[in-house]
């Protein structure tokens, strides 16, 4: 019972609103910003118009690209939502919008899963059960009756918590050999930027890539405690900066640095984030009224916030239930915040074979996937299997020709030869043309017909 009132009177403690209001703005530019660069690349019709075939998540296969040029209508969808989020307007149905078409356009094809595309469908889906609306907003303006200056503390901490997660979890997982004790694949990354003028050679030392992935693992298990602290947040918080803009130099990764950046000033106090809200607010003639605060502690709230945290701190484990090594299989692999981890490589060859006559054709991946859908493919053993059924559902009941003989195919067998390599080692056969995949199921359970990695 002590514990159950601790955790109580913790969420429900009165604080300023302050640090939710500006975490509603920052989050919404971000969400703004990043649905404008990935319409301005192309990547809608490059990813979701072009592509014949889509590798979907197990449960989601109901969930299919929308036809040709109606494929822009979720990220039109985006920048409205966003565009609520970020000035309060109409911001439950907002945020609501954007989390249904963000985790829709994510859950079309996992060739293009990443990790900070995760964090943003489970900041969106938190976003619809915060009060961010209720000061300094379209919505506050219009019904004076929701403005708040003061809240329960548990929408800021929810946001930490999950903050926090991100960081740890990426941590937890950097702790092993190939990170710790090799420096990889840190050590093949750095190699990339020998010819740099000034640092290129100091790049490409081994040492370099120790301490870069020794002081990575240091940072991702501690920092969140640090920027909890008061004595040692603005020191945390500039190791944030430099951290995430070096990682945003040095490696493709889009966005992520910069979410990462905005959005740990959630853990800054509500003085830091009135010094630019309050002039902000003067500038645009914002009247903020005072209500009166009446907290009722919902024991609705407890459990699920309860049962949220308890979710999120099991999924990054599930991967334990799997045997052998993770990065090789990938089983509990995705939405455990395992970040920047590995360099894995594949190639495979697909081959359609008649049972009877055991003639085959070679497939051209490239007939059906993108080039990034091929790369992600070629080394993740779901996804194999995915396009294996792909194309024994495409040849069954066809005339396939070998040679001068014609063969009517009725259920072909399926079979791929896939050699891949981990974190600098050798080639290793991956997956078996001897096993037929058309015969293996695709589900939750191990998978067996993965050859072990020999080292």
């Amino acid at each position: 019972m002590e514990i159950r009132k601790r955790w109580s009177d913790f969420l429900f403690r009165e604080v300023s609103i302050a640090p939710l209001i500006a975490f509603r703005i920052v989050i919404g530019l971000l969400f703004l910003f990043s649905t404008i660069r990935f319409i301005s690349n192309g990547w809608i019709k490059q990813l979701y118009i072009d592509p014949p075939f889509h590798f979907t998540y197990l449960g989601f296969d109901w969930i299919r690209p929308l036809p040709n040029d109606w494929m822009y209508l979720p990220f039109i969808a985006l920048i409205v939502a966003s565009l609520g989020i970020i000035f309060g307007a109409f911001y439950r149905f907002s945020s609501i919008l954007f989390f249904l078409a963000f985790t829709y356009v994510e859950l079309l094809d996992k060739s293009y899963y990443l990790n900070h595309y995760y964090f943003v469908s489970i900041i969106a889906f938190l976003l619809i059960w915060l009060p961010a609306h209720a000061q300094f907003s379209i919505d506050a303006k219009r019904s004076p009756s929701i403005q708040r200056n003061t809240i329960p503390q548990w929408p800021i901490f929810i946001l930490r918590f999950q903050l926090g997660i991100v960081y740890c979890f990426a941590g937890i997982a950097k702790v092993n050999s190939d990170w710790l004790l090799e420096a990889q694949p840190l050590r093949m990354w750095l190699q990339a930027f020998r010819d740099l003028p000034l640092v290129g050679n100091l790049l490409a030392t081994s040492w370099v890539a120790f301490v870069f992935s020794w002081f990575s693992c240091f940072y991702d298990l501690t920092i969140p405690f640090f920027l909890s602290k008061a004595k040692t947040r603005n020191i945390a918080y500039f190791f944030v900066i430099a951290f995430h803009i070096l990682t945003w130099l040095l490696f493709p990764i889009g966005v992520f640095p910069w979410v990462m950046i905005f959005s740990t000033l959630i853990f800054f106090p509500a003085s830091f984030h009135e010094k630019w809200l309050n002039p902000l607010q003067k500038w645009l003639r914002w009247k903020s009224i005072q209500t009166e605060l009446k907290i009722t502690r919902s024991k609705t709230v407890i459990a699920c916030l309860s049962v949220f945290i308890i979710v999120q701190l099991l999924i990054p484990f599930r991967y334990l239930v799997y045997p052998d090594n993770l990065f090789w299989h990938e089983e509990g692999f995705r939405f455990s915040w395992r970040v920047m981890l590995m360099e894995k490589k594949g190639y495979a060859t697909f081959y359609v074979e008649d049972r009877a006559t055991k003639g085959s054709i070679e497939i051209t991946n490239s007939d059906y996937l993108s080039p990034q859908q091929i790369d992600q493919m070629s080394r993740q053993p779901d996804m194999i299997l995915q396009f294996a059924h792909f194309l024994g559902e495409k040849y069954a009941d066809t005339t396939l020709h070998f040679g001068s003989k014609s063969v009517h195919l009725w259920r072909p067998r399926v079979s791929a030869d896939v050699y891949v390599t981990l974190n600098g080692r050798p080639n290793q056969h991956f997956v078996s043309r001897e096993t037929d995949l058309m015969q293996e199921e695709y589900n939750l359970k191990h998978r067996k017909w993965i050859l072990p990695l020999e080292k």
